[in-house]
């Protein structure tokens, strides 16, 4: 099994000095305790890891058990770790042979990166370039893959679990790993030097909005008119840039849906964590190799008006859905939430009207508008600021229409004030002094919201 090569042993690394922006702040501001918490073991697999790529033949990991790679792997990992002259006593032995099977017959050296809580993204550039984000700053790691053919193993690993594939005929693919991850993957010939696999990393405890208050990603104030909104049964629409946080925006939101409810979920890759008990989950699926069998989001929104929801949920818009998602919204689903991609409140607007007219429905702009218009009753934007901290960036509330125009109002809005000395956004959150015609909804299904949350001189510092 073991093919052990000529080459020189590489050098273990002899500094554990701050490698990002945020890294250095934690050390020098005194904080260094969450900086040191998290590097000492998880380094030593990764070197470990890298050793055996060079010296394990990974086509036999597959014709073998268990139990027998457990024995050559161990034999190997101790006489690594008594050349690097580590001092690890027997159960932290026995713990770090284990995590190290964990990596090689999982996903290989990608396991210490998806066990590592401070990494939000996974990025990899072909076999030998590894990038991860932390706290909003890109950054290298010293991970690599054995070669191309490894990397694609791994590739094929994830995609096979899904059901789906990936080879020269389908070389693009969305998938998922079993905590919800989202994973993307690319292979030749459309990646020119090498296979390309991005990891949209969620955690294993969805965030909460409790949390998000906390890490100042939206006011406590403004929180209890999300909760008001979401039990009120307004429609919602979730707007934002690529990685801005939309999505865990809906999943906290979707925490405030009545546990009685049926909820039914649409997404291309399944990522939404519902808390409720009563949730019916649906995934499209692509064309098999003989191009058939494609099931759409659009085909799903119309499946799921036949099973009975209180609320659908469709993890983003892209397409054609959009009308049919805005029909469900007209049509007696109130309370039901969607994501979309766009850069403000009103270019999401923009985004869905341009989608109806994909739907392949001949529609005229001011009828698709006045849908709109009527289904959507509120509007969130959020964003990824400068500084890589997500925040919701404001609340707003479809009115009417004013001749051909959607009308829209913001009731709260972040406003930037200046950046720190250290690169950090300073701003707050304000109230922009409009009370929302929602609030006769939020009172007529019992809940209150106290006026003083709207008036103009309101400011919630983040």
């Amino acid at each position: 099994m073991w093919q052990v090569k000529k080459s020189a042993r590489g050098a273990t690394r002899e500094t554990t000095a701050p490698r990002t922006l945020e890294e250095h702040r934690l050390v020098t501001t005194g904080d260094a305790g969450a900086f040191a918490k998290r590097d000492t073991h998880t380094d030593l697999k990764v070197e470990l890891h890298q050793r055996l790529l060079d010296l394990i033949n990974l086509s036999a990991l597959d014709k073998m058990s268990r139990e027998q790679i457990q024995a050559e792997v161990g034999d190997i990992v101790h006489e690594e770790l008594t050349k690097q002259n580590q001092a690890l006593n027997q159960a932290e032995r026995k713990q770090l042979v284990g995590d190290v099977l964990d990596e090689l017959l999982g996903l290989g050296p990608l396991e210490p990166l998806l066990k590592d809580p401070t990494i939000t993204d996974i990025l990899v550039n072909g076999h030998a370039h590894v990038f991860v984000e932390r706290y909003g700053v890109l950054e290298p790691t010293p991970v690599r893959f054995k070669d191309e053919r490894h990397l694609l193993r791994i590739i094929q690993k994830i995609v096979s679990a899904v059901g789906r594939r990936i080879d020269e005929s389908a070389p693009m693919v969305d998938a998922r790993l079993a905590d919800g991850s989202r994973v993307n993957a690319v292979v030749p010939p459309l990646s020119i030097d090498g296979s390309l696999l991005s990891i949209r990393k969620f955690a294993r405890v969805p965030i909460s909005m409790d949390r998000l208050i906390e890490i100042g990603s939206v006011p406590a104030q403004v929180a209890e008119v999300l909760q008001a909104v979401v039990g009120s049964r307004r429609n919602v629409l979730i707007s934002g840039g690529t990685g801005s946080g939309k999505t865990t925006m809906l999943n906290a939101m979707s925490a405030f849906i009545d546990g009685r409810e049926r909820i039914v979920t649409i997404e291309d890759s399944a990522e939404l964590q519902l808390q409720q008990r009563h949730v019916v989950r649906l995934e499209t699926r692509p064309p098999n190799i003989e191009g058939k069998g494609e099931i759409l989001q659009r085909d799903l929104v119309k499946n799921a008006l036949r099973m009975r929801p209180d609320r659908i949920i469709v993890g983003e818009v892209r397409a054609g859905e959009a009308f049919d998602m805005l029909q469900a919204m007209n049509t007696g689903h109130d309370g039901s939430m969607t994501t979309v991609h766009a850069n403000t409140a009103r270019d999401a607007l923009s985004r869905v009207e341009q989608m109806i007219g994909m739907s392949g429905i001949d529609i005229p702009p001011r009828s698709a508008r006045a849908q709109i218009a009527s289904a959507v009753n509120v509007v969130i934007q959020v964003g990824r600021l400068a500084d890589g901290r997500r925040k919701l960036l404001s609340l707003s509330e479809l009115t009417g229409m004013e001749g051909d125009v959607v009308t829209m109002q913001d009731i709260f809005r972040y406003r930037q004030t200046g950046v720190s000395a250290d690169g950090q956004i300073l701003g707050r959150f304000e109230a922009t002094g409009i009370r929302p015609r929602f609030l006769d909804h939020v009172e007529t299904h019992g809940l209150t919201l106290s006026s003083e949350l709207f008036r103009p001189d309101s400011k919630f510092e983040q």
